[in-house]
C-alpha cells in the first residue's frame, strides 16, 4: 500500500495541476511569436516546417500547430492548451520516474509537485508556443530515462526520442550532448555500436542546419561568450530560487532573487563536501551535468535584452536540470521519515507561494488578451478600407507583441481558419483598455482623416452650434464632418467610438480654423462621438444633421 501512495498521489498532483492550468488559461488568446506561426507558416511547405525561428527547429511545433488550426480553427486556443497541458504533465511524470528510481518514491513526488505548478515559469506553463520547449524537455527526459538500461531496444528507442527533442527546439542540442557523453562513458562496456543514438539526431540537426538553419537569426558575439559562465551561475541561481519560490515577476521577467545565489552558494559546498566524503559519483551525473551546462552555456551565447538567464521561459528547463542533478548526487541516499516531513513541508510551502507568480503571470496573459482581441477587432471593423500592409508597432497597438501582424495577412487567415478577435457587439463590452486601444487601431486602419485648414468652411447642408463646454458628445456617421472655431482663442476636438473616454485629442486647434473629419463606411453601425472644448463655442456641419 505505501508504494503505491505516491504514484496515487502523484496522480491527483497532475489532476489539480491540470485544472488549475485549463481555469488560469481560460480564454487567453495567440501571444507574440505564436502570430508568426499563425501568419506565415499556414500550409505544409518545406519552408513553413523548417525555417528556422530565431536560432531554433520548429519542426514538430509547427506541424502541431497545422494540424490543429486545420481542425479547429484559429477562433479558440484551447485545443494548444490542451497540448501544452499533456506535455507539462508528461514531463513531470518522467521526471517521477527519473528521481524514483535514484531516490525514492517520495523525494520523486515532491520534485514532480515542485516542476508542475512552478509560477514564476509561467510563460512554459501558460503560453502554448512553448509546446517547443516543454516538447524537447519531454523527450529529453524520455531518453535519458531509455539510457539508464543496458537493452538495444531501448539504445533505439533514445534515439527515437533525442531525434524528437531536437525537432521540437534547439533545446535538444543539450540532450544530444548527454547522450554523446553517456555512449562515450558506456564505450568500453558496451561498445561503439550505440553512437548511432546520438549521431542519428545530429546527423537530421546537421542536415536542417545546412539547408535552412543556417540562415537563422543569431545574437553570438565575442562579448556573448566572454560573459557566459556569469549567466550560466545565473541562470542555475534563478532555477533553484524559483524551485523553491524565492522570486517574484514583474512584467515579463523573474526578478533576480538574491536568495538564489545564496542557495546555489550552499548547494555546491555542501556537493564539494558530500562528493568528497563518498568513494564514488553516479556516473548517471556527468550526462545531466552536461545537458545543463550545455543549456545555459548556449542560452548565454545568444543572450540580448529580453532573454536574460531569469527570464520566465528558461526557469523550466532550468529547474528540471537542477531536479536531475539533484537526484543523482544524491542517488542511493535514503532519507529518514523526519527528513522526508521536513522536505515535504516546504515542498508544499513552495507551491502555494510560487501560485502567486502564476497568478501574475495569467493577469499579465489576460490583459495581452484583452488588447489583442480589441485591436484584431478593429482590424475587421476596418476591413473594406484598411491597407493590406497595415501592422499593429507599439504606438498603435498599445503592446509590443503584435508586431508580426499585417492586416492582409491577418484578414487572409480570418477567412481560412475564423477569428479570434472581439466581434463588434464583443467589443462593445470590453474592458475600457481594450475598447480605448481599438478605436485608435480604427483611426489609423480606417484611417480617418482629419485636416486643418486656417479659414472657414463653405456651409454645409447641417450644421449645429455648440456651446463652448462641449459637454455633450455628438454621434458622427460616415461621411465628411466639419468643425469651425470662432475667430478667438483656441479648441480641443477629441473622438471616441467604442471607449468611455477619448482616446483621441487634438488640443490647441487654432481659433478661426476648420477642421475635416472623414469618417469612411466600416462593418459597424456604432457611430463616432464627437466632442469640441472651444471658449466661444463651435459649428458643426455634416451631410446629415449632427447627432442623428
Amino acid at each position: 500500500m505505501k508504494r503505491r501512495l505516491a504514484p496515487a498521489l502523484l496522480g491527483l498532483a497532475l489532476i489539480v495541476a491540470a485544472a488549475v492550468l485549463f481555469t488560469y488559461s481560460d480564454g487567453l488568446t495567440w501571444f507574440q511569436d505564436s502570430w508568426e506561426f499563425l501568419m506565415n507558416r499556414r500550409d505544409f511547405s518545406a519552408a513553413a516546417l523548417l525555417d528556422p525561428h530565431n536560432e531554433h527547429i520548429v519542426l514538430f511545433p509547427v506541424l502541431i500547430e497545422q494540424v490543429l488550426l486545420r481542425l479547429f480553427g484559429m477562433g479558440s486556443t484551447l485545443p494548444e492548451f490542451v497540448v501544452l497541458t499533456a506535455l507539462l504533465l508528461g514531463t513531470a511524470t518522467l521526471v517521477f520516474a527519473y528521481i524514483r528510481r535514484r531516490v525514492g518514491p517520495w523525494p520523486a513526488l515532491m520534485a514532480a509537485l515542485l516542476l508542475l505548478f512552478l509560477g514564476p515559469a509561467w510563460q512554459d506553463l501558460l503560453w502554448p508556443f512553448q509546446i517547443g520547449f516543454v516538447g524537447s524537455a519531454l523527450f529529453g527526459v524520455a531518453m535519458l530515462l531509455a539510457l539508464d538500461s543496458e537493452d538495444r531496444r531501448w539504445d533505439i528507442a533514445a534515439c527515437v526520442f533525442l531525434a524528437a527533442s531536437v525537432g521540437f527546439s534547439s533545446l535538444g542540442l543539450a540532450f544530444v550532448v548527454a547522450a554523446a557523453i553517456d555512449v562515450l562513458q558506456r564505450r568500453r562496456s558496451l561498445g561503439w555500436r550505440r553512437a548511432y543514438v546520438v549521431a542519428a539526431p545530429l546527423a537530421l540537426y546537421a542536415l536542417w542546419y545546412l539547408g535552412w538553419g543556417h540562415d537563422a537569426e543569431t545574437h553570438l558575439s565575442a562579448h556573448n561568450v566572454l560573459v557566459s559562465p556569469r549567466f550560466v551561475v545565473e541562470g542555475f541561481a534563478a532555477s533553484l530560487g524559483s524551485l523553491l519560490a524565492l522570486a517574484t515577476i514583474a512584467d515579463e521577467a523573474v526578478g533576480r532573487s538574491h536568495w538564489g545565489y545564496v542557495l546555489l552558494g550552499v548547494l555546491v559546498a555542501l556537493t564539494v563536501y558530500g562528493l568528497a566524503r563518498r568513494r564514488s559519483v553516479s556516473p548517471r551525473l556527468w550526462p545531466v551535468l552536461a545537458a545543463a551546462g550545455a543549456f545555459w552555456f548556449l542560452a548565454g551565447f545568444n543572450a540580448f535584452p529580453g532573454r536574460e538567464a531569469y527570464s520566465s521561459r528558461y526557469l523550466y528547463v532550468g529547474a528540471l536540470f537542477v531536479l536531475l542533478i539533484a537526484a543523482d548526487l544524491l542517488k542511493g541516499v535514503r532519507l529518514n521519515r523526519w527528513a522526508l516531513l521536513a522536505a515535504g513541508a516546504v515542498t508544499l510551502v513552495a507551491v502555494g507561494f510560487n501560485l502567486t507568480p502564476l497568478r501574475e503571470g495569467r493577469d499579465f496573459f489576460r490583459a495581452e488578451t484583452v488588447l489583442a482581441r480589441s485591436d484584431l477587432g478593429a482590424i475587421e471593423i476596418a476591413e473594406r478600407t484598411v491597407d493590406p500592409s497595415f501592422a499593429l508597432p507599439p504606438e498603435i497597438a498599445g503592446t509590443s507583441f503584435l508586431n508580426e501582424i499585417e492586416a492582409g495577412e491577418y484578414l487572409q487567415a480570418v477567412d481560412e481558419h475564423g477569428s479570434p478577435a472581439y466581434t463588434p457587439a464583443q467589443l462593445a463590452r470590453a474592458p475600457e483598455a481594450g475598447r480605448k486601444q481599438a478605436d485608435v487601431v480604427l483611426a489609423n486602419a480606417l484611417p480617418l482623416g482629419i485636416e486643418l485648414e486656417a479659414a472657414p468652411a463653405a456651409p454645409g447642408r447641417h450644421c449645429l452650434m455648440l456651446s463652448g463646454a462641449g459637454e455633450t458628445p455628438l454621434p458622427l456617421r460616415p461621411g465628411v464632418t466639419t468643425v469651425e472655431l470662432p475667430p478667438v482663442g483656441t479648441g480641443t476636438i477629441r473622438l471616441r467610438r467604442f471607449a468611455t473616454e477619448y482616446p483621441l485629442v487634438s488640443e490647441g486647434v487654432a481659433g478661426g480654423s476648420t477642421t475635416r473629419l472623414f469618417i469612411p463606411r466600416d462593418r459597424s453601425s456604432r457611430p463616432w462621438r464627437l466632442q469640441v472644448e472651444a471658449p466661444q463655442g463651435a459649428t458643426v456641419c455634416a451631410a446629415t444633421r449632427p447627432g442623428t
